[in-house]
């Protein structure tokens, strides 16, 4: 998509160019999110994973969700 209009370059000269602003936003929190996961897959031990048609007991409750 191109955005060479008069009136995107004003809007750029007035405000900055936001969308490219927003990609460079997007891209770092999804490195940060990445390196965050892979951290988190190495320090958090392995869960066993709930059987179909269970659900999983919360905190404290010891009889399930009904």
């Amino acid at each position: 998509m191109s955005w060479n209009t008069p009136i995107f370059d004003r809007l750029v000269a007035e405000r900055g160019d936001v969308p490219a602003q927003v990609r460079d936003q997007a891209e770092r929190i999804h490195r940060d999110m990445a390196q965050v996961m892979h951290h988190s897959a190495l320090t958090t031990p392995a869960r066993h994973p709930v059987p179909e048609g269970h659900l999983p007991l919360g905190p404290g409750d010891q009889h399930g969700p009904f």
